[in-house]
């Protein structure tokens, strides 16, 4: 068995580009993870990326990437279009291959729990990952 998940990660800045490349820098150091796609957008000052990999390669990519993003991103001058949670706005995990959403939900839980640990901020869990009913529905989050 070899699972493969996506992740499609947004970050809060879409108009520095030397931003943009240490916050993806970690999708991109790794054998385990492939980077497909950048996105950015500076009107709503936000990237997208979209990787693939092994679930343990994604988890730590994108940890190291949230460090990046708190690193680098000043969420009290940011300015954008888009409604947002910090500067890491949402975490999308999507099963690929050998996974099912149940391991999906379970690895953004672990993931969420060594962000919140880690980096000392609040993680909110959205969707299938929602640890409450209300939470469910990112709009209604944001």
């Amino acid at each position: 068995m070899n699972p493969i998940i996506e992740c499609v990660p947004n970050f809060s800045e879409g108009r520095d580009q030397a931003v943009v490349e240490k916050i993806t820098g970690p999708f991109s150091s790794r054998e385990d993870v492939k980077l497909l796609d950048v996105k950015s957008d500076a009107d709503h000052n936000r990237t997208v990326v979209t990787v693939l990999g092994s679930p343990r390669g994604i988890k730590q990519a994108m940890l190291d990437a949230m460090h990046q993003a708190i690193s680098h991103i000043d969420m009290t001058r940011h300015e954008g279009q888009h409604p947002r949670m910090g500067a890491v706005d949402v975490v999308p995990l999507i099963p690929v291959r050998d996974m099912t959403m149940g391991d999906a939900v379970a690895l953004s839980k672990e993931m969420a729990a060594e962000a919140a640990a880690r980096f000392k901020l609040p993680v909110f869990l959205y969707e299938r990952s929602a640890t409450a009913d209300h939470r469910a529905d990112l709009a209604a989050i944001r």
